[in-house]
């Protein structure tokens, strides 16, 4: 995605509510003498198990805690016990219960011998103890200091959450009381918010300015003297809609509804907007990247860990992204030489920026334009694959009231139950930052084969550990998608010049990304560094860089799972192919990759080597 998901990232998820995660409730863990047995099951009941039930029941019951504890999460997975709770809010109780919980399931996961597991038990196993290992190993780096940012937060997903158009529901009576409780727990919250910030001010853990000044309109968007102007409001308008409650009770809970908004989560957003415009922003450093916190270089080297799951060094990173810039830049100069063009490189970027046929008059026609291309990939998918999820997909814009901040594309996935389709949405904000080269590439990489693909498969996947059904990693999620992209030829697509061009420019900004996030948080560049850089590489429009450096800033590491998982599968597929020659199969390799859920590049790297041994070689 050109975001990750809609709340970028806190606890990584590809669910489009990481945020949610990271943020959400820790009620007290249940204490567990693992002597007596696993977690709760007697000796008696260990002994009778096998490994292999022993996985199963601690990732399970792992699951199952997660949902008391983190509600907002259990509601996009399509768990609805918890909507009517938001979360506990942020405090040293809190974050000692969730690393207690944390332990408490890694030491349980330790217990069980995995020489004696196979197949899925052993990938769960494998995933699960380096899952709480990494969940521990981040406490150091006090990240609940800086706890939403112009990218993502709760200030963000709770307005989507509340548009009625996400995972919320706003069927029944019930549902609409739901919501006014769990926007009592989002009051809360957000009083936490103000504290957690503040002690990060007393202790140099800030925002940069620029991304904080980012927050205030994003804050003020929900300040509103006029309820009927929220977004808060829109379940209102369904009201009519809905049967079995009279005239009187649905006037009722209108009125009830609008009061809450009127003195619940407007004086909540105002409160954090108050403090963020007078106080936040005066203080926010003028570093921007995350070597320059207390314990940042460390912090960075874990965010390259979590992000990418590779044993790899920024420097590496940094000398690799300089290659492939180096190498695509040729590339489009071929481009230019094939469309005849009479100027230098510099020159055919301004003219792909400013030239009005590669642009869309509308923001319908941009919409439109994406539904046509959906139905042209779709029928090519065949010949690469023979797993196809059963979800599909619509093509939105992005809300007014995160249009601003943000990524040009992104994806939200289907619901569970298959209630609600995936969602494939476009930044309409700027025309300008949306070229119709860029249809066929942009599309494969949110929607099919990429993005929709991978996750609504993880989704349907019959007997996948619930952890791993609704969990992810970014490098394998966004790995996937740009190795998705990497497919159009193979498929049939960019056949013209143009489009093959949007392939190029596409490939080249996650190029880009490893050069500047590094830039940024490894080598001390500046904001208006990283920016001149990624102007003098591409032809991308000026808003459209100003929002991906300021999303590096905010969000370090997650940029440098694009190229470094495309690679890593890329890599995979090579070694198949060359290992099994003539038995090789694309189909049945892209299956390998995404029938078992997204997981770590080394995991996946050994599971596709069992894979190769089965088949037999030429």
């Amino acid at each position: 995605m050109r975001t990750s998901s809609l709340m970028h990232k806190s606890k990584t998820t590809l669910l489009a509510v990481s945020v949610a995660i990271g943020l959400a409730a820790c009620s007290t863990p249940t204490t567990s003498n693992h002597s007596q047995g696993l977690l709760n099951a007697s000796v008696a009941e260990v002994a009778a198990m096998t490994e292999a039930q022993k996985v199963q029941l601690v990732t399970e019951q792992y699951f199952s805690d997660s949902m008391s504890r983190s509600p907002i999460y259990a509601t996009f997975v399509g768990i609805n016990d918890y909507n009517d709770q938001f979360g506990d809010p942020i405090n040293e109780q809190i974050l000692a219960e969730d690393l207690a919980f944390e332990r408490k399931y890694l030491a349980a996961i330790e217990q069980i011998d995995p020489s004696a597991l196979s197949g899925q038990e052993r990938l769960s196993y494998e995933v699960f103890k380096r899952d709480r290992e990494m969940a521990i190993k981040s406490v150091e780096f006090n990240a609940h200091l800086i706890p939403i940012s112009q990218m993502g937060g709760v200030h963000s997903f709770f307005a989507i959450l509340g548009s009625g158009s996400s995972a919320q529901p706003f069927n029944t009576e019930k549902d609409y009381r739901d919501f006014m409780s769990r926007a009592q727990g989002f009051s809360v919250f957000m009083d936490s918010v103000v504290v957690a910030m503040k002690e990060g001010m007393a202790k140099d853990m800030v925002h940069p300015k620029p991304i904080a000044q980012k927050l205030v309109p994003q804050l003020a968007a929900h300040v509103v003297d006029d309820v009927t102007q929220s977004v808060f409001y829109t379940p209102v308008n369904k009201l009519d809609e809905i049967e079995g409650i009279s005239a009187q009770e649905k006037a009722q809970l209108k009125q009830d509804y609008i009061a809450m908004i009127e003195q619940v989560i407007v004086p909540a957003y105002k409160k954090v907007h108050d403090f963020v415009k007078n106080e936040y922003v005066p203080n926010a450093r003028d570093t921007v990247g995350l070597s320059a916190l207390p314990n940042g270089k460390k912090w960075y080297e874990y965010q390259i860990e979590t992000n990418t799951t590779l044993p790899l060094s920024a420097e590496e990173i940094h000398q690799y992204g300089k290659a492939e810039v180096a190498r695509i830049l040729s590339e489009m100069r071929s481009v230019k030489e094939t469309v005849e063009f009479d100027g230098d490189l510099p020159a055919f970027f301004e003219y792909l920026r400013t030239d009005d046929k590669f642009y869309y008059e509308t923001e319908q026609d941009l919409i439109d334009g994406y539904t046509q291309v959906k139905e042209d990939i779709n029928s090519r998918l065949p010949a690469l694959f023979e797993v196809f999820p059963k979800a599909d997909y619509v093509v939105k814009a992005v809300e007014p009231f995160r249009a601003a901040s943000a990524a040009g594309a992104s994806y939200m996935p289907p619901a569970p139950d298959g209630s609600r389709p995936g969602v494939f949405y476009i930044n309409t904000r700027d025309l300008k930052a949306q070229p119709k080269f860029s249809l066929e590439t942009l599309s494969i990489h949110e929607a099919a084969p990429g993005h929709h693909f991978q996750i609504a498969i993880q989704q349907e996947v019959e007997g996948l550990p619930s952890f791993r059904k609704f969990g992810g990693y970014t490098v394998f999620a966004e790995g996937w998608a740009l190795y998705a992209e990497s497919l159009g030829k193979e498929l049939g697509l960019f056949t013209d010049p143009y489009m093959w061009y949007g392939r190029l420019a596409d490939e080249q900004l996650r190029a880009m990304r490893l050069v500047v996030d590094t830039g940024l948080h490894a080598f001390g560049w500046s904001r208006e560094q990283a920016i001149d850089y990624m102007r003098d590489n591409s032809s991308m429009a000026e808003s459209d860089i100003v929002a991906e450096v300021e999303r590096y800033i905010s969000i370090p590491g997650q940029a440098l799972a694009y190229k470094t998982g495309e690679r890593h599968i890329r890599m995979l597929r090579n070694k198949a192919s060359k290992t099994l020659g003539d038995k090789f199969d694309v189909r049945k390799f892209h299956t390998q990759v995404l029938i078992d859920g997204a997981i770590p590049m080394p995991i996946l790297e050994s599971k596709i080597d069992r894979w190769i041994a089965t088949q037999g070689y030429p």
